[in-house]
């Protein structure tokens, strides 16, 4: 079983996710960490090759990953994976509409405004140094995506409060959904990125969890 948490940057989702793998006793898996560990810098990387090269190869290591999960898990995707144009490989399209209707997924914001939404992002990309963030360059890119965001047919958490609250929403939301007795006990796997081993219901206000 795989449980993707998608949404931007800053939304919470890495700190979100380990949580609530450590509360179902999951495995945890950040495909941000497998880039970095197989190609280093996620901007010097599109720096030097470009962003639709950076997409398709991240493509292709989610597919990797994804091949390689056996054991329960929860997956924090990249923050721009469901927003990438569909032609940047041929499997994309398939993945994101996978991943977008699996009754299990879930998207994280700060918030369902837009212009909270973009300054809390902005706030947490800013404190952030090892981004090297431009302030303007990401209020530009959140306020580009939020519309998209928004318009995933996935259930939603709004991730402003403590992660420790959040993950426990989204912990029995997965339960919730799961049949009975489907979440374990599971060992724990704790994963270290080196190399891949080797998905949302009809939105409606129901669909928001505040």
């Amino acid at each position: 079983m795989l449980v993707h948490l998608i949404g931007p940057g800053g939304a919470g989702k890495t700190t979100v996710g380990a949580l609530v793998a450590a509360r179902l006793n999951w495995r945890f898996l950040d495909v941000d960490q497998y880039f970095l560990a197989a190609h280093g810098n996620i901007a010097d990387f599109i720096r030097d090759r470009g962003y639709v090269e950076y997409a398709a190869h991240n493509v292709r290591l989610y597919e990797q990953l994804k091949r390689g999960t056996s054991v329960p898990t929860i997956c924090v995707m990249s923050s721009g994976f469901m927003l990438y144009p569909a032609e940047v490989a041929p499997a994309y399209p398939a993945l994101r509409r996978g991943i977008e209707e699996d009754g299990y997924t879930a998207l994280l914001l700060p918030s369902f405004d837009l212009e909270r939404c973009a300054k809390l992002i902005v706030g947490r990309q800013m404190s952030r140094p090892y981004l090297n963030a431009n302030e303007d360059d990401e209020m530009r890119k959140i306020r580009d995506r939020f519309p998209a965001f928004m318009r995933l047919n996935c259930k939603r958490f709004a991730s402003d409060g403590p992660p420790e609250q959040v993950a426990a929403d989204i912990e029995r939301f997965i339960v919730a959904s799961m049949p009975s007795g489907g979440h374990g006990p599971y060992p724990v796997v704790v994963d270290h990125p080196t190399r891949p081993r080797g998905i949302c219901g009809p939105r409606s206000e129901e669909n928001d969890i505040q």
